[in-house]
C-alpha cells in the first residue's frame, strides 16, 4: 500500500471539524507528554521510534483498522519510515508532512468579525502553539496585532486583498514566541508600536504605545484604542476596536488568565493583574467580544476554529475573574504557575533585538506548548 502524506493544514481542518483521527506519535515519551497534537476526537498511541527499529509487528493490533491513522515525529523522517513499515503490513496510514516542526509553525486564518463601513477582523490561529494574532482591515489599510515570526503569511494575505499594512502592534514584549512585528514593519514601512514600559532594553526604534492612544485604519473608519492593562508584563496593553472587540493580549483568555512571572515579577505584578481584570475590564461593556492572544486548550475553539467570547460571559464563567478575596487571588496566581516556556529568556532577548538567532535556532526556542496562562 502507498503511504499518504497529511499536511498541517489538513490536520487543522480535522481539529476544527472535530473529526476522528488516530495518531501514532513516535517521539520520545517525555516530548509527547509535554506537547502533542490536540483534537477533541483524536486518539493517541505513543511508541518511541527506537522501539520500532526491528519492526512494527508488536503494535499492529493496537492500531485501528476503521480509523484514519497519522504517524507523527519531530521533523518527519522517522514518521515516514514507520508509516512505510505499517504500509508494508497492509495498513493504510499517513505521515505528518514536516512533523511537529511544521505543526508548530502552521497558521490558519479565520474571519472573526465585521466592522463598520466594510471593515473586517481576521484571526490567525497558530494551532500547534496556541498563539493568536490579528489583522484589522479597512479601506485598503490594515493593522496587525501580535504577529508571529511567520511573516510571509500576513504579507501574502494582505497582498491578496489589496491591503497595505500601515500599523503593527505588539500588546507586550512576548516571552513564549518570537514576534514578527518588527520585521513586518520594516518590510512594509508600517509604524511599529510597543509599550515603552516593556521596551526599556530594546535595541531598535519603535513608536511608544501608551494608554489612550488612538489609531485609525482606512480613512478614519476603524478606531483602535489602546487600554493600558498591566499584569502579565508591566507594559501589557489591550486594544478596544470600534467599541466592539477587546484584544486582551496575554491578560485574559477564554478559560484562564495571564501569568505575571515571565519577567520574574510574579509577586510585584499580581496586583496589577487583578486591577486590570477586576477594574479596567469591568468598566467595559459586557457585550464586547474578547479576542485573546492565546488559547490554552482545544475546548476554547469555537465551531469555526476561531477563539472569542463575550466579556460578560467570561465574567460569569472564567474562574480567574470570580475570586472575590484579593489574598486568595494572589495565592492562586502566584502558587499555581505552570512551568515556564522553553527558552523564554532567549525569546525575550530576541524580541528586544539583543540577539539574532537563525531560523533553526528560532524554531528550537519555540518548540513546545504556550505557557502564558494560569488555570
Amino acid at each position: 500500500m502507498a503511504v499518504n502524506v497529511m499536511t498541517s493544514k489538513e490536520v487543522t481542518k480535522k481539529v476544527f471539524n472535530k473529526e476522528e483521527l488516530f495518531i501514532l506519535d513516535v517521539r520520545n515519551e517525555s516530548d509527547f507528554k509535554d506537547w502533542k497534537i490536540e483534537g477533541e476526537n483524536f486518539e493517541y498511541l505513543n511508541v518511541p521510534y527506537f522501539e520500532l527499529l526491528d519492526g512494527v509487528e508488536e503494535i499492529i493490533e493496537k492500531i485501528p483498522a476503521d480509523k484514519e491513522v497519522l504517524v507523527v515525529c519531530a521533523k518527519e523522517g522517522s514518521s515516514v519510515m514507520v508509516a512505510e513499515m505499517l504500509s508494508d503490513e497492509g495498513l493504510s496510514v499517513s505521515y505528518l508532512q514536516g512533523g511537529m516542526k511544521a505543526w508548530s509553525e502552521h497558521l490558519e486564518m479565520v474571519k472573526v468579525g465585521d466592522l463598520n463601513e466594510g471593515g473586517e477582523i481576521y484571526q490567525f490561529v497558530r494551532i500547534g502553539k496556541g498563539c493568536l494574532s490579528y489583522m484589522v482591515v479597512s479601506n485598503g489599510e490594515a493593522a496587525l496585532i501580535d504577529a508571529t515570526r511567520m511573516t510571509d503569511i500576513y504579507l501574502e494575505f494582505a497582498n491578496s486583498i489589496n491591503t497595505k499594512i500601515t500599523h503593527v502592534f505588539d500588546t507586550h514584549l512576548h516571552a513564549d514566541h518570537i514576534s514578527g512585528g518588527r520585521e513586518i514593519a520594516q518590510k512594509t514601512g508600517a509604524t511599529y508600536w510597543l509599550p515603552p514600559k516593556d521596551a526599556t532594553e530594546v535595541t531598535f526604534d519603535y513608536q511608544p504605545l501608551e494608554d489612550g492612544n488612538n489609531v485609525t485604519i482606512g480613512n478614519t473608519t476603524i478606531n483602535i484604542a489602546a487600554l493600558y492593562s498591566p499584569g502579565h508584563t508591566i507594559g501589557s496593553t489591550s486594544f478596544v476596536v470600534d467599541k466592539t472587540f477587546l484584544m486582551s493580549g496575554d491578560i485574559l483568555f477564554i478559560d484562564s488568565i495571564g501569568r505575571p512571572d515571565l519577567a520574574g515579577k510574579a509577586e510585584d505584578w499580581v496586583g496589577d493583574l487583578r486591577e486590570s481584570l477586576y477594574k479596567r475590564y469591568r468598566e467595559l461593556s459586557d457585550e464586547i467580544t474578547v479576542l485573546p492572544a492565546h488559547f490554552m486548550i482545544i475546548d476554547e475553539l469555537n465551531d469555526d476554529g476561531s477563539v472569542s467570547e463575550k466579556l460578560g460571559t467570561l465574567f460569569a464563567k472564567n474562574h480567574g475573574l470570580n475570586i472575590e478575596d484579593e489574598n486568595e487571588f494572589r495565592k492562586l496566581v502566584t502558587e499555581n504557575l505552570p512551568v515556564q516556556p522553553n527558552a523564554y529568556q532567549e525569546i525575550r532577548e530576541t524580541n528586544m533585538g539583543k540577539i539574532n538567532p537563525d531560523v533553526d535556532q528560532k524554531r528550537e526556542m519555540e518548540i513546545g506548548p504556550n505557557r502564558c496562562a494560569v488555570r
